[in-house]
């Protein structure tokens, strides 16, 4: 009878041994801590608020509430709280360029006057650090969509370049000329793409707001994808009514927000609404909406 060898592994024997090298092959692939197989934890859309959600409350409790909250960011607040905002952490994220939403670029006599306040106003943005100037259309008044473009994109040309220099980004606001903004020239994105390609500068582009552009053309998925290259901020806010973004109105937030989370875009969503009750509450429950 053939003896067995005593270097031969038992069936069972043959098992555990295999458990064991699969169980170390298994942790020396495990990144170790701190090293460059890590993965980066979730990138998250940066938040913040306007300043008219929450301008009736004392500002020492806007602060604390909005870091608590985890916005970075607050956007067209007054000059006077800029230093306090900025002192304790959060961004001033965008303010207005130019006097007069209905007296705006699309009519050539304004030219001047626009371009001297926005060359002012870029002065006070690249020293406070505020990345987006605010720009405005103007209404039609009969003046045809043609017309329009071009003279909005010859108004931006004059200060592009400039901007270009101080690195603030000039935005063209898309509003609704359907509810709150009657006869507003710059109410539907491809409006506001085409003047962006006219002027064909990396600062400028447009500040999409997601409630204006519901009411005016909807596809809003399909749409700030196609687009998102000239976008450089969002606004929210529910719809009807410009209250809170929450579940009792037409808009679906969070699929809104992963659409523009996976575009890789690396800007703010504002919050600019009218809160229906406490303002805290309101803010803090569209925070955690947006937050994908």
């Amino acid at each position: 009878m053939e003896k067995h060898s005593t270097n031969r592994l038992t069936r069972r024997e043959f098992l555990r041994e295999g458990a064991v090298v699969a169980a170390n092959l298994a942790l020396t692939a495990l990144p170790h801590a701190g090293s460059a197989q890590e993965p980066p934890p979730p990138r998250k859309l940066k938040q913040n608020v306007t300043w008219g959600i929450v301008s009736r409350l004392p500002v020492q409790q806007v602060i604390t509430e909005l870091k608590r909250i985890g916005y970075q960011g607050v956007e067209m607040a007054p000059r006077n709280v800029w230093d306090d905002l900025r002192a304790n952490g959060l961004r001033i994220v965008t303010m207005v360029g130019h006097a007069s939403l209905t007296d705006g670029l699309n009519r050539k006599e304004n030219h001047n006057r626009i371009e001297e306040e926005l060359r002012r106003n870029i002065d006070l943005a690249a020293q406070y650090d505020i990345p987006v100037l605010i720009c405005f259309s103007g209404n039609r008044r009969g003046i045809s969509d043609q017309e329009g473009i071009e003279n909005t994109a010859e108004g931006l040309k004059r200060v592009a370049p400039y901007a270009e220099q101080k690195g603030v980004t000039l935005a063209i606001e898309l509003l609704n000329s359907k509810v709150d903004h009657p006869d507003y020239q710059c109410d539907r994105t491809w409006w506001g793409v085409e003047v962006c390609k006219r002027v064909n500068s990396p600062r400028v582009k447009l500040l999409y707001d997601i409630y204006h552009m519901q009411i005016m053309e909807g596809d809003l998925i399909r749409t700030i994808r196609a687009n998102i290259q000239y976008i450089v901020h969002f606004h929210t806010a529910g719809n009807p009514g410009r209250r809170d973004p929450d579940e009792t109105q037409e808009i679906f937030y969070p699929a809104v927000m992963r659409a523009i989370k996976e575009t890789r875009y690396d800007g703010f969503i504002g919050h600019e609404f009218g809160p229906k009750g406490d303002p805290i509450e309101a803010i803090r429950k569209a925070y955690r909406i947006c937050d994908v």
